[in-house]
């Protein structure tokens, strides 16, 4: 046992003066999240793919938090134009960008592609969050004291490969295979990521992270893609009988964002039974996750193919 295991939002550190830029703000981990922050003083931009629903999303949190200090924008992961227009709009608006959390995603969704023609689950969980980092680093360089970039993946990661000659999944899709592939390229660029800012000596740290298995609408959309009802209401119940809380589930997200003992390069994820639920604790990865020569080759790939290259040096 730890001290980690009592570890509760209520442990925060006052956010005040804080800028935090939530993606997925609207919904499940990233609204409880949103709300977590805002109630301990930092000001949030709820990066949403749908302003309207992150309007509406604002408005919930207000009614609890007359204060909250939030602005909804929006952002579209699925769309690179998007996600630098939206990263013109922070570096013009922000001096500072204290926590960047890249928390949206899509689970377990029949094949589809992102506006950019990425398969959907690879180029919203991974190129969208990869490319936005790269655009709003300028921001957190210039950060006074440290920032931090938290990374939301999943134990699911374990269950991935990085197939350079299918990363699209042209030749061959399973929607499980992708996500989990999703998932360990979010571990594999947080773990990159964290080494080239040291190699920088850049005072910001990255940080990756994972909800166990928290109830948040990830589950039911891909049943709803699917047209398949009887998955979802299977999805429903087991949802009711074996999740946490998205409230619970946003907790390993925001333990990575703001406690000063948690370290850069660092995974946390809830410690109770078999990583699926209680508070949260840093834990290891997956051996892939940890194979820097793959997370170097997935680099140079998502510069080329986002068409963003990040202003950090190779790590030594």
């Amino acid at each position: 046992m730890s001290d980690r295991d009592g570890w509760t939002p209520a442990a925060m550190a006052s956010q005040s003066g804080r800028t935090v830029v939530v993606t997925g703000a609207n919904s499940g981990l990233g609204f409880e999240a949103t709300e977590v922050f805002a109630a301990k003083g930092a000001h949030v931009v709820m990066a949403c793919r749908s302003a309207e629903r992150g309007a509406d999303a604002r408005r919930e949190i207000e009614r609890g938090l007359p204060g909250a200090s939030l602005t909804v924008r929006e952002l579209d992961l699925g769309d690179l134009d998007s996600v630098a227009s939206f990263a013109e709009w922070f570096e013009s608006t922000y001096d500072a960008l204290h926590v960047l959390c890249n928390n949206a995603g899509v689970m377990a969704i029949p094949r589809s592609e992102t506006t950019d023609g990425f398969e959907t689950q690879f180029g919203v969980n991974h190129l969208g969050h990869f490319a936005l980092t790269a655009r709003l680093l300028p921001s957190l360089k210039r950060t006074t004291g440290e920032a931090r970039v938290v990374t939301q993946s999943s134990a699911l990661h374990e269950n991935g490969e990085i197939d350079f000659d299918d990363l699209q999944g042209e030749a061959s899709y399973d929607k499980w295979a992708a996500y989990g592939r999703s998932k360990l390229a979010n571990l594999l660029f947080a773990y990159e990521l964290d080494r080239r800012l040291r190699a920088a000596s850049a005072s910001v740290t990255s940080v990756a992270c994972h909800p166990g298995y928290a109830s948040t609408n990830l589950q039911r959309r891909g049943p709803e893609a699917e047209g398949s009802r009887v998955r979802a209401l299977l999805m429903r119940a087991a949802n009711a009988v074996l999740a946490q809380s998205a409230e619970r589930g946003a907790w390993p997200l925001l333990y990575a964002a703001t406690d000063p003992d948690i370290d850069g390069g660092e995974y946390v994820g809830p410690g109770g039974f078999r990583n699926m639920r209680g508070r949260p604790d840093v834990q290891a990865s997956s051996e892939r996750s940890e194979d820097e020569a793959t997370a170097r080759r997935l680099w140079s790939v998502s510069e080329a193919l986002t068409g963003v290259a990040v202003d950090l040096p190779d790590p030594d």
